[in-house]
């Protein structure tokens, strides 16, 4: 009976929201939409998100959705989106004995506020992530890599500094990026293995860019950039991490997506 999944709800991220009788199926509204824009705003496909209105509501509801992600199980609710009237705080007010009222300048009138609450899994949301982002990829040559392609912003390591070789100083600039670096991000330094070893190990843990100092970095003061999703290359000024990390880490590029 799906009990793994099951087994991911028990930790909840809910708010309530205050509006004014009769403007609440407007705000549920505009709460689905929010809602589902930012599901979107992670990258795991549009098409992989979907509304499931509820016919049969409870009975302080008025209106009630859910927002499904289609695991590799089917689709299943992440998030719950509820117009539950007025029955929170009237059933506060009743049983307390004290008004629980808003007087609204805007009317001149003091009213019970009605709720709109959305309520999403945090454990249903990390499966969620996590199924989504975790990929068995082939590569030219018959090799193979597993890669976490997270949403830049929820990788829990922004980049790793590799010195190509524990010699001729690269070790040295290395750690002096992480020293940069690390104040703002979560960054590591890994010199173990081979380089396209660290890569792959870079890859499994989701980490969006390698950062490597080689030869050519002490002659012009540029690294090599790899990119996680595409393992493309370029060569960086030390200087222009700092900038090129922010960007693409940073929850204002997530924001943004909303266009809301």
């Amino acid at each position: 009976r799906q009990f793994i999944f099951r087994m991911r709800e028990f930790e909840q991220m809910e708010m309530q929201f205050f509006v004014r009788p009769g403007t609440e199926m407007e705000w549920w509204n505009e709460w689905k939409n929010t809602r589902m824009a930012w599901h979107r705003a992670l990258g795991f496909g549009d098409d992989n998100y979907r509304f499931h209105d509820h016919d049969k509501l409870a009975h302080y509801a008025n209106a009630a959705t859910d927002v499904e992600y289609n695991f590799p199980f089917g689709f299943k609710e992440v998030e719950g989106i509820h117009s539950r009237t007025d029955f929170d705080l009237g059933n506060h007010q009743k049983f307390s004995g004290k008004k629980i009222q808003y007087f609204d300048p805007e009317t001149g009138e003091s009213y019970v506020p009605y709720v709109v609450e959305t309520s999403i899994g945090v454990d249903r949301m990390f499966l969620q992530v996590m199924s989504a982002a975790y990929t068995e990829e082939q590569l030219d040559g018959g090799d193979s890599r597993v890669v976490l392609r997270l949403p830049a912003a929820l990788a829990p390591v922004k980049a790793a500094i590799l010195p190509l070789v524990k010699k001729d100083g690269m070790p040295e600039i290395a750690q002096k990026i992480v020293d940069e670096l690390k104040y703002d991000f979560n960054v590591v330094y890994d010199e173990k293995d081979s380089v396209g070893k660290r890569y792959r190990r870079q890859d499994a843990v989701g980490t969006p860019f390698c950062i490597t100092v080689d030869g050519q970095t002490a002659e012009d003061g540029t690294v090599t950039v790899r990119h996680r999703d595409s393992m493309e290359q370029e060569r960086v000024k030390i200087e222009a991490l700092h900038a090129m990390v922010e960007e693409e880490c940073s929850y204002r590029k997530l924001f943004k997506k909303l266009n809301l």
